[in-house]
């Protein structure tokens, strides 16, 4: 029996099916087999090999494609970000439940993959950025400014101030990156221009006016006629989504103001304890004012270039230190420092170990104003220097300081009362997340609660951002459990909880009946108003406006020589951007129009159209169109690249992770 077992397992058709068999372990492994992958993109971005740009999208060649994921913790911190800078730009006047929409998250997200499409891009056509660039990019930035010029120490304490802090090495990594993965679309976007004759053409059109005669249709008479149940009832089905009423949820809630708790009464043995503690705050250090001339000496110069550069130093110090010297001037011609050598060789104020050399820092600290002193060797270089001002170190007294350390002190006592009376809370809220009123009475805390309110908010705490955030999520609306501590400002937090939630819905039509009948009458006079219009305009076609608006008994009002950007109120610019979206008249034939501006109807005749004098331009305003109209253009090509390039790659949404 065994030896059939052998038989049969042997030959080229038993090689062939272990050959088909091991193929998905070569590929994938046996720990697939055996495990489920849980897929968590918010976005998937798929690229064919680029020795075979049309590789199928099939198994198992899909495993030779690239494939990039947007992660959804990626786009949730990308989304907030975009919440944050809504919010902060629009004030009050921000809609929560509209930034939530599917298609404002799909706007951010297209933004986050566009991103990724360029990164990707960027490195498929080897894009390398140099040090040199990065480096420069980097001194640019303001924030790594001191009075317009990058400070080291700054940088690095703005990187280690970061969460998580940022290494200089990972902070230039990123820079590099950024540079590299918009230098396309950026070098794109400036290479947009305007020609003269493009240019003048549409300064012509810019500067184009037009005489235009117009009639405002009145508004018609009160709708009275009788509005039947078959009318509102079919109205009512036909805009159901304008009667629904927004979500709403009334809260119940704990506030802790730490503002409001007694402060500790001032010790003065603590007082003087902190004012020792201290007292490096209340102290100034003495500042010297220096300058120098730098001859440098590179450290594998040779022992003769080192004397040679020795003996250069010595005899500049001799130089500087004669009677009537001009250190400045010798600074500005010989010193090796391009830094400082444009002003003369000064360096400002310094303090003691505030990063000189240590030699130098020595010799600048035991010199008197106005004296040279030099060579001094570092590993720069031979320095002279000169010291030009000494502004004296000061010290604070304890008398002076007393109040400050006083008020530190208080504060210090109500902010550890505060946290101390916050855990306490969450502790007994936690032992018991349904209701805030135990806790509250056991620490002598007051439950308040708020009226129903809508994402848009309401007075009190329902106003603050972050408890609208909270008050509307999905774990507190549906558990009706405390929220996590919510921090509205310092020494200031509250714990929330959702006694009452209105699912947003439609309002029965018995609720709404008034409403829906004043729409029903609305929609009728606005149909009126359109009828009226539009009987003016065909007889207008035939007659003339003119003539036609005078059987009507209507009024026309002229508007000559109106410019396309008219500055004036009057007429409105709604109105006036009908007048010149119609085509210009052809031999003195008006062009006749309709528009609704300001919830009113206007009949139209365009009579005239004339290009703007392009002479009266002044050149600085020919300057700012020729680059506003540029930029414009380069966005434009911009974004056409970015459309293009998504056609190269796969992508796929996962639109129930938004």
């Amino acid at each position: 029996m065994l030896q059939k077992l052998r038989d049969k397992t042997t030959g080229w058709i038993a090689g062939t099916i272990l050959t088909i068999v091991t193929i998905p372990f070569a590929f994938f492994g046996v720990e697939s087999y055996m495990s489920q992958r849980v897929e968590t993109y918010v976005a998937r971005i798929a690229q064919p090999p680029s020795w075979w740009k049309s590789a199928p999208q099939v198994w198992p060649v899909t495993y030779l494609w690239h494939i990039e994921d947007i992660d959804a913790q990626e786009f949730k911190e990308r989304l907030e970000n975009a919440r944050i800078n809504m919010r902060n730009a629009q004030g009050e006047n921000f809609d929560a439940k509209a930034f939530e929409s599917v298609e404002n998250k799909r706007r951010v997200l297209d933004a986050l993959i566009d991103e990724r499409l360029m990164r990707m891009t960027a490195h498929n056509d080897g894009i390398v950025v140099s040090d040199a660039e990065v480096a420069d990019n980097i001194r640019q930035i303001p924030e790594f400014q001191v009075d317009g010029a990058f400070n080291a120490d700054r940088y690095q304490m703005l990187l280690a101030s970061q969460n998580p802090p940022l290494t200089p090495r990972a902070f230039e990594a990123k820079v590099r990156e950024d540079l590299a993965t918009n230098l396309i679309p950026a070098r794109i976007a400036r290479s947009a221009f305007v020609t003269d004759l493009e240019l003048d053409r549409l300064m012509r059109l810019l500067g184009e006016h037009r005489d235009v005669s117009f009639v405002a249709i009145p508004a018609p008479a009160a709708d009275t006629a009788p509005v039947t149940d078959a009318e509102i009832d079919a109205f009512y089905k036909a805009h159901k989504d304008e009667y629904r009423s927004p979500e709403m949820v009334r809260l119940e809630y704990v506030e802790v103001d730490g503002n409001t708790l007694p402060a500790p009464a001032a010790d003065e043995a603590a007082l003087r304890k902190r004012y020792q503690d201290e007292i490096a705050k209340f102290s100034s250090p003495e500042k010297r004012e220096v300058s120098h001339i730098l001859v440098q000496v590179a450290a594998n110069a040779s022992e003769a270039d080192k004397k040679a550069a020795e003996a250069r130093a010595a005899k500049l110090a001799a130089e500087a230190r004669a009677p009537g010297a001009d250190f400045a001037a010798l600074a500005r011609a010989n010193s090796d420092d391009t830094g400082s050598k444009a002003a003369g060789g000064d360096l400002g104020w310094i303090t003691k170990g505030s990063g000189m050399p240590g030699a130098f820092d020595d010799a600048a600290f035991a010199m008197q104003p106005g004296e040279v002193r030099g060579p001094v060797k570092t590993d720069f270089g031979w320095h002279i220097i000169k010291l030009n001002q000494v502004q004296p170190g000061t010290q604070r007294s304890f008398e002076d300081v007393r109040p400050e350390l006083e008020k530190e002190l208080q504060e210090g006592g109500r902010e550890q009362a505060f946290n101390e009376l916050t855990g306490k809370l969450v502790d007994a809220v936690f032992k018991n997340p349904t209701s805030l009123a135990p806790a509250a009475k056991a620490l002598g805390l007051q439950v308040q609660t708020t009226p129903v309110f809508s994402r848009a908010g309401a007075p009190g705490i329902a106003s603050e951002p972050k408890v609208l955030r909270a008050a509307f999520s999905d774990a507190l609306v549906q558990d009706g459990t405390a929220s996590d501590p919510i921090e509205l400002g310092p020494l200031r937090t509250v714990l929330i909880r959702v006694i009452e939630h209105q699912p947003e819905q439609v309002q029965p039509l018995a609720q709404v009946r008034a409403a829906v009948v004043a729409s029903i009458r609305a929609e009728r006079e606005r149909k009126a108003a359109d009828a009226a219009a539009e009987a003016l305009l065909k007889a207008a076609r035939t007659q003339g406006l003119d003539a036609a608006a005078a059987a009507a008994g209507l009024a026309v009002a002229r508007l000559d020589d109106l410019p396309r950007r008219s500055p004036a109120p009057v007429p409105p610019q709604p109105l006036v951007e009908a007048f010149f979206n119609v085509p210009r008249p052809q031999k003195d034939a008006p062009v006749l129009g309709k528009t609704r501006a300001g919830g009113q109807l206007v009949v139209f005749a365009v009579r005239a159209a004339r290009d703007g004098d392009i002479g009266q331009v002044t050149p600085q305003e020919r300057a700012q169109l020729r680059t506003q109209v540029a930029a414009s253009i380069g966005a434009q090509a911009q974004d056409a690249f970015i459309r293009a390039v998504r056609k190269h790659y796969v992508i796929k949404v996962a639109e129930d992770r938004l």
